[in-house]
């Protein structure tokens, strides 16, 4: 019997078809879609098995939380009949308050993370933040150019870019965070950087033309992005070629509560996992560095990668 075959039964079933079809954008933890379909953990749970054994999904852990999310090397005839079969019941009631309920549920995470960063706007540098510490700043300085324009992609404040504007060409501070955004604003005049400039706007769409930049950061961001893809590939978009990427973030760690007391979408990542954002964004010479541990619990680690448009 054939995959296609097999597929059909499984997309016969319509609580199947409605989990498939919210995957189809979205990976949603199994409490996201208990929310969204109004169902009980079992019976979604159980259908999540049987899909992940036909190796249509798959599931990634974080922490006690389970992630599903749509294979990414489904054969193409497979990934045409799911997306023609959810297209097909796209007009269908139920399917249209799953999306409705989808969006509620991702605006509540973006809320979330929002409430967060304007509450501690203004004293970001004065509070604990895993693997922000002078130590890992430090080793992103050392490899900076100077009289070039850079990108801080999800600044905060801008305490990188306040040291980098006093010999850049330009710097432009990025960040979804309104209150962020006034805030480094008023410190950036208080200090009289006029070349550094914030706007307000996601990591994963940067309101930055193609090619405009001669230096991308992503320090202590990435974790915050709920596509780390799309936010590196965005960051290899705006760069010149020859222009360089960093990305400082935090090693794979187990501290659930992280997600609670930072807004933290990801625990981490792998040394692997960096290393692959940067190779399938295009970029060349792509190295990855764990550059500090801190030395009280939960001992977050800090990695470093970087790599490099090529010229063509």
């Amino acid at each position: 019997m054939n995959a296609s075959w097999d597929t059909l039964k499984l997309l016969s079933d319509p609580t199947r078809l409605r989990i498939l079809a919210l995957l189809l954008g979205e990976e949603l933890s199994v409490a996201e879609l208990q929310e969204v379909l109004d169902m009980a953990q079992s019976r979604i749970s159980s259908q999540l098995a049987l899909l992940r054994q036909a190796d249509l999904v798959v599931d990634r852990r974080e922490g006690k939380k389970a992630f599903y999310s749509l294979r990414a090397d489904l054969p193409p005839a497979v990934a045409h009949l799911l997306r023609t079969a959810c297209e097909t019941m796209h007009g269908q009631p139920e399917l249209a308050e799953d999306r409705a309920n989808l969006e509620r549920i991702l605006n509540k995470r973006r809320a979330h993370q929002e409430q967060y960063f304007n509450l501690i706007a203004g004293k970001l540098g004065k509070n604990h933040c895993p693997g922000r510490s002078w130590e890992a700043i430090g080793h992103l300085a050392l490899r900076l150019t100077p009289r070039i324009t850079i990108a801080d992609l999800g600044a905060g404040e801008g305490l990188v870019s306040q040291l980098l504007a006093r010999r850049a060409e330009q710097v432009w501070c990025i960040d979804n965070s309104p209150r962020m955004v006034e805030v480094g604003t008023e410190l950036a005049a208080k200090n009289g950087l006029t070349n550094l400039s914030y706007k307000l706007g996601d990591i994963e769409q940067v309101p930055l033309p193609d090619t405009s930049v001669d230096l991308a950061i992503l320090s202590q961001a990435l974790h915050h992005a709920r596509h780390p893809q799309k936010a590196v590939d965005e960051a290899a978009r705006i760069l010149r070629p020859g222009g360089q990427l960093l990305v400082l973030d935090l090693k794979e760690h187990g501290f659930e509560k992280a997600r609670e007391l930072y807004a933290d979408v990801w625990l981490g990542f792998k040394e692997s996992a960096l290393h692959g954002f940067l190779k399938k964004a295009g970029l060349q010479q792509v190295e990855v560095t764990t550059v500090a541990r801190e030395d009280h619990e939960p001992f977050f680690e800090t990695l470093l990668a970087s790599g490099v448009r090529p010229v063509r």
